[in-house]
């Protein structure tokens, strides 16, 4: 059964042989990185609900009034987002994907869950992410392996 590693921090390290590094600069890293301005939340968001990706330049702390069609007018904090908000995020981004939210290399066409499943099953995933804490490679791993495996 496959596993998520932590890579640290320290040169010469290497990972063990047939494990796949999925952190930040790799093809497969989420995008929306805890505690950046990349992962930065609206609250309440427009549609209601508790919180949605503010995709404008902005940073945490500050407020934005959003102008609705109708000429109401809506105040709304910003905040960065949670690990947990990010790996949900990224969940959405191979399972749902809209304009806003999606997974995307250049040249080519957006990553899905079948590439996940074509290139990372049954393989070790490496992320910078402590061991103990919420990290996207989890959901990568959860994706990638079919449920028959998950299973045993």
């Amino acid at each position: 059964m496959p596993i998520r590693l932590h890579r640290p921090a320290v040169r010469g390290w290497r990972a063990p042989k047939g494990a796949i590094y999925v952190g930040p600069g790799s093809r497969w890293a989420n995008p929306w990185r805890w505690r950046t301005r990349d992962a930065l939340a609206r609250v309440p968001a427009l549609d209601g609900s508790d919180w949605e990706l503010e995709d404008r330049i902005s940073s945490a702390g500050r407020w934005h009034h959003y102008k609705h069609p109708d000429g109401r007018v809506t105040p709304h904090a910003i905040r960065y987002m949670t690990r947990q908000e990010c790996i949900d995020l990224y969940r959405q981004a191979l399972t749902a994907p809209t304009a806003d939210v999606r997974l995307w290399t250049y040249p080519g066409p957006a990553l899905t869950v079948a590439d996940a499943r074509t290139e990372l099953a049954g393989h070790d995933l490496v992320c910078r992410c402590a061991l103990g804490q919420l990290c996207h490679a989890d959901l990568l791993l959860e994706l990638a392996t079919p449920a028959e495996e998950n299973a045993r």
